[in-house]
């Protein structure tokens, strides 16, 4: 799916767009409320993620213009404005959900698949490689043609892999693609995450590269 994120943060840029790609989606930023607004009507984005205090342009005469151009695409407005009366403003403006800062990266992940669900606009891409499939649209692993259910983080660990079949992966890069920049939970997390792969899709799909970090099996 196509995301556009029209943020001005660039940190928060970073976290999003990472944790967007792991699970398979292709992200167009636009850092100002005007750039965002030409990319969201002239583009053929599925969804808009959008910041409410740009420069240039206001999110929220953003939204008001792009719902009289694009009013069925699915808008998430991300937003430090946690007050009633904003959510309740932009909601009736036309965004579709609101997320307040600081917030999860998986519950923004969430709600991104809900809107996409809900608009009917998910699709099922898939990628292959090494006996196991990902399908994006479904949210589900097959392995050798079985399904395997996954969690949101252990899909977008696979997602990491998968799109890069025989590439070696360290403990921080894939800290940093899967986590996020200011993960501040468990040390032996990625050690964890990875070991509950292998026992749901074959000890042999992901390895060890001693020294260096993880791979997928491209040949499984």
């Amino acid at each position: 799916m196509s995301i556009l994120l029209v943020e001005d943060e660039a940190g928060i840029v970073s976290f999003v767009q990472r944790g967007l790609e792991s699970a398979g989606h292709q992200v167009l930023t636009a850092s100002d409320g005007v750039d965002g607004l030409i990319l969201a009507q002239s583009s053929d984005v599925d969804l808009v993620i959008l910041d409410l205090g740009l420069p240039g342009l206001p999110g929220e005469e953003v939204l008001r213009r792009l719902r009289r151009r694009r009013p069925s695409v699915p808008v998430i407005v991300l937003t430090a404005k946690d007050a009633v009366s904003d959510r309740v403003a932009n909601l009736d403006a036309g965004a579709d959900d609101y997320t307040v800062k600081p917030f999860s990266l998986n519950e923004l992940l969430a709600r991104v698949r809900a809107r996409l669900r809900t608009s009917g606009q998910e699709r099922g891409d898939a990628l292959a490689a090494g006996g196991v499939t990902l399908d994006f649209g479904g949210h589900v692993a097959h392995v050798d043609g079985t399904a395997i259910t996954l969690s949101a983080r252990e899909f977008a660990l696979l997602a990491v892999f998968i799109r890069h079949p025989g590439q070696v992966f360290s403990r921080p890069q894939l800290l940093d693609l899967v986590w996020g920049y200011d993960f501040e939970g468990a040390s032996n997390v990625v050690e964890v995450y990875v070991s509950q792969l292998r026992r749901k899709l074959g000890a042999d799909r992901i390895q060890t590269v001693r020294g260096v970090g993880y791979r997928l099996n491209g040949r499984g």
